[in-house]
């Protein structure tokens, strides 16, 4: 129990996407990478989760790219979160996809999958753990948490011993809303710690300001590994703050040390940083919410859902939608709330309360209810059931969903090639996901014959390309912009001299 508890960090994935909607540019990372590299995190996680589909689609850059970038200015290991067969996507992938994404991340240099699935279904997370192991990188079986009457401490102890069995290298407890308790965490991490043998990473979010708290508990209870961010991009919706982690553990027997002037030039960085993204940020998402004990849902989850029912013109069933929500959970097998399962079940809650219950069913609760997701943590209603089936003029099934579906890379050359873009495995694993953003994405650059990820691909291994340099040198300091001029679009940098 002496032995320090390791900080991994999050600012440069979940702490963005957590508080300012993903939007963290490649070149507002940079000038961070060398502090946050020297401070002897257990990793940094850098991609995954959103940061994908928000950098392909919102910012202009080409996913690898990023990578490439981090990666080649940081000797920390790298971590990703990565939805099982989904990958970073809301649907199922063939299981020729799904590998051949592991394998070229892993190529580029990411470390750590950190795999879950939104039912807790190990069969979803097969591939990926086998993927990962195949190309000599760790594997992290993930634990949703939640609530339900399904869902206690002997069965999230249960799918530990599962996944480490599968293959798993550590695991990780993924508090995806912030609403674990201090004393559950305590009894989940002190199970896991008793009966496997391979590291425990606590990840939570401090939405319903349980977090640090949460923490606290599982270091008492043994765990290896707790996940945190810098400020701004910390608290409210993101993890707990490293250096107010710091503080609560002072004196502690198993509190780690971590270099405070290092933290703070971070967040001095990072709190210019947030001020440029202001656009993204809200005051709701940096507030302790006590509404995500209340209804159990992610933070993230409410106040979308605010929005959505003010746009349909339903904000006096605001009530009703979030009473309904349990009913939907349990009708549909009380599956967790997490991407993408908190979306599909919020927007059923919706529709029941605006036609009536199960009179309008959508195409994603259709299928979680026939098995299309997977096993769910309890049985389908069956009378529901009944319903997905005979509105969707489908079947239900119980076999893995991956296995219905036919190997998917030589279909996703050959549309590449027929838009004359590059065939290599990084455009055909994003082409799988993001097939119009990865048009667009070539439409705004002109359609370059090469990205700097393929000119990488193409590298050896072993003798990577030596980086280009450009011929002026810019400062940390230098903003960039994209301006147009007699109807032509040119980037341009600016800096104080």
């Amino acid at each position: 129990m002496s032995k320090p508890v390791i900080f991994n960090n999050t600012v440069l994935r979940d702490g963005h996407q957590s508080l300012a909607a993903t939007r963290m540019r490649t070149e507002q990372m940079l000038p961070a990478l060398e502090v946050l590299d020297g401070l002897g995190f257990g990793c940094l996680e850098t991609w995954g989760g959103a940061t994908i589909d928000a950098g392909l689609r919102f910012l202009k850059e080409f996913p690898f790219d990023r990578l490439d970038a981090i990666r080649s200015r940081t000797k920390s290991k790298h971590m990703m979160l990565l939805r099982g067969q989904n990958i970073v996507q809301y649907a199922h992938f063939p299981d020729d996809i799904v590998e051949t994404f592991i394998k070229t991340s892993a190529k580029h240099g990411m470390d750590i999958f950190r795999i879950f699935d939104a039912l807790n279904d190990p069969r979803n997370m097969g591939t990926a753990i086998k993927a990962a192991k195949a190309a000599g990188k760790e594997a992290q079986g993930v634990i949703c948490y939640t609530t339900s009457p399904v869902h206690n401490t002997e069965a999230f102890v249960k799918l530990g011993q599962e996944l480490e069995e599968a293959g798993c290298a550590s695991l990780c407890l993924k508090d995806m809303a912030g609403l674990v308790p201090p004393q559950q965490a305590y009894d989940i991490i002190k199970g896991l710690k008793d009966r496997v043998k391979i590291p425990v990473v606590l990840h939570t979010h401090d939405t319903a300001g349980l977090g640090a708290t949460t923490y606290y508990a599982g270091v008492e209870a043994g765990v290896d590994y707790i996940d945190t961010s810098i400020i701004p991009f910390a608290n409210g919706t993101g993890q707990p703050d490293t250096a107010r982690m710091l503080s609560l553990l002072e004196n502690h027997p198993r509190c780690p040390k971590y270099d405070l002037d290092a933290l703070q030039f971070l967040r001095e960085h990072f709190t210019k940083v947030y001020e440029e993204l202001k656009d993204f940020t809200s005051f709701s998402n940096e507030r302790v919410d006590s509404d995500a004990l209340k209804y159990q849902v992610p933070g993230g989850m409410l106040s979308n859902f605010r929005n959505q029912l003010k746009e349909q013109k339903m904000e006096d069933k605001f009530e009703d939608v979030f009473k309904e929500i349990p009913v939907v959970r349990k009708a549909l097998g009380w599956i967790p709330l997490v991407t993408p399962t908190s979306q599909i079940v919020g927007v059923q809650a919706m529709l029941n309360v605006k036609f009536g219950r199960w009179k309008n069913f959508s195409p994603q609760a259709t299928d979680i209810a026939l098995g299309y997701y997977g096993r769910t943590p309890a049985p389908v209603d069956p009378e529901v059931q009944k319903i997905a089936a005979q509105k969707s003029g489908k079947d239900p099934i119980t076999v893995r969903p991956a296995d219905l579906k036919d190997p998917g890379m030589d279909a996703l050359r050959k549309a590449l090639a027929a838009k004359n873009l590059p065939t290599d495995d990084e455009h055909c694993v994003i082409q799988a996901m993001f097939p119009q953003e990865l048009d667009a994405y070539y439409k705004s650059k002109d359609k370059p014959t090469a990205t700097a990820a393929s000119q990488a691909a193409a590298a050896s291994p072993a003798a990577p390309a030596p980086q280009k340099r450009e011929t002026i040198e810019l400062s940390a300091s230098a903003r960039r912009y994209n301006i147009a001029v007699e109807g032509k679009k040119y980037s341009v940098a600016v800096e104080e001299m």
